[in-house]
């Protein structure tokens, strides 16, 4: 075992975010393991452990049933297995109708999920028409200048929105950027089910979006068709809006939504 003053030398930030991993695939692969015996595996001192240790515990990775007793991973594992599972059953539900849909209406699909004050795309389909091939998965957009993000602030109560979108950024001259208005925008995505926004993010880009729900009703994603603006005129949404709409529709289906 390693003594303090040699434990004492290793803090960096990457050395405890690496144990702290390290403790948590032990006790995957054991079970359950005491203080000393993940200390000598680890080959540091058991009070670096025990700090470690009462990090993880205070969001609920690790747990201890009784004092001094023998710890094992915790109920926040399996909140965020959880989540992990959900958003791999979204884009396994959405993919196949993300795909008929891009090659129906010719444009890029993408499906989103909020992720903090952003939303992220998390798949997305090209369709036929695609001008360009430019990869949108793992990207984050901003919540308040895209069609994505308005619909996916309609799943929050109206108290909760400014926090979540944050500072209001003007990306073109078209973004909204005063609170009442895009308090106002985003309401009426919500009543009317959809979303569309025109060069607010980037000029000559418009796209449309509508929400996904799970079993339980709640708004957890959102499917959008985009391309560029000269393309997609009043008239072009207004024959999108049925095949997106519908494949929304079919995606929460899929995910067990039967509203």
């Amino acid at each position: 075992m390693a003594d303090e003053e040699t434990d004492a030398g290793d803090r960096s930030p990457v050395q405890s975010v690496d144990r702290a991993l390290t403790i948590l695939e032990i006790l995957a692969r054991t079970g359950d393991a005491g203080l000393g015996e993940i200390a000598d595996e680890l080959g540091v001192h058991k009070s670096t452990v025990s700090r470690t240790v009462a990090a993880l515990a205070a969001h609920d990775l690790v747990e201890q049933t009784e004092a001094r007793g023998p710890l094992r991973l915790g109920a926040g594992i399996l909140r965020l297995a959880g989540a992990t599972t959900a958003r791999l059953d979204l884009v396994q539900e959405a993919r196949p109708v993300c795909r008929v849909l891009a090659e129906q209406t010719g444009e890029t699909v993408n499906v989103a999920v909020m992720a903090g004050h952003t939303a992220l795309y998390v798949d997305q389909a090209l369709g036929p028409s695609t001008i360009t091939s430019y990869n949108w998965v793992g990207q984050h957009i901003p919540l308040h200048a895209t069609s994505n993000g308005r619909v996916l602030l309609g799943g929050l109560a109206p108290a909760e929105r400014p926090e979540a979108w944050g500072e209001l950024t003007a990306f073109t001259p078209h973004t909204v950027t005063r609170p009442a208005e895009l308090e106002r925008l985003v309401t009426l995505a919500k009543e009317r089910g959809y979303a569309v926004v025109r060069d607010e993010l980037d000029i000559g880009l418009t796209a449309m979006a509508a929400p996904v729900h799970n079993a339980h009703g709640e708004l957890i994603a959102s499917i959008s068709l985009s391309g560029p603006s000269f393309r997609m005129d009043p008239e072009r949404e207004r024959e999108l809006l049925a095949p997106l709409r519908t494949a929304a529709t079919d995606v929460s289906a899929r995910l067990g939504w039967h509203g």
